[in-house]
């Protein structure tokens, strides 16, 4: 695995950079909305493969109780300032709370150090069943964030 394709993580976090490209934008020339889902999601799916977690493995356990999944409960976005085609931005995804069954996460798209959209993302954890479970301790522990945050 290339790991520069999924950013790096960082002091309490991950940080991700992504191109805009033609295809993220709409007919102003501007990013479509909906595209900052796939931006936000894109920096959170990276931080969990950086992480060490497989969320292959997770969702593949014999016993469906037993699977892990996350699932974006509830995400509140603020737009800032529109983003560009071409435009190089950077994804920030740090972890607030992890408690449960639920982890808390606030996210950040920004280009050159300007603040362009913001997020803050409710994940839940539930199993192959669709019920939610408690994260187990093992992965809660990755997910924690670090003191100082």
């Amino acid at each position: 695995m290339d790991a520069s394709l999924s950013g790096h993580l960082s002091e309490g976090g991950h940080l991700l950079r992504q191109r805009v490209y033609y295809e993220d934008t709409d007919f102003s020339g501007f990013v479509y909305h909906a595209r900052y889902l796939h931006f936000f999601e894109r920096g959170r799916t990276d931080y969990i493969r950086l992480l060490g977690v497989s969320q292959g493995v997770l969702h593949a356990q014999g016993d469906p109780a037993e699977a892990v999944a996350f699932v974006v409960r509830r995400m509140e976005i603020d737009f800032k300032s529109p983003a560009r085609m071409d435009d190089v931005l950077t994804i920030s995804t740090r972890p607030v709370e992890v408690r449960g069954a639920r982890m808390q996460l606030d996210q950040t798209i920004s280009r050159d150090g300007n603040l362009l959209a913001t997020a803050s993302v409710t994940v839940a954890v539930v199993n192959g069943l669709g019920r939610a479970r408690r994260l187990p301790e093992a992965l809660a522990a990755k997910f924690a964030p670090t003191s100082g945050d």
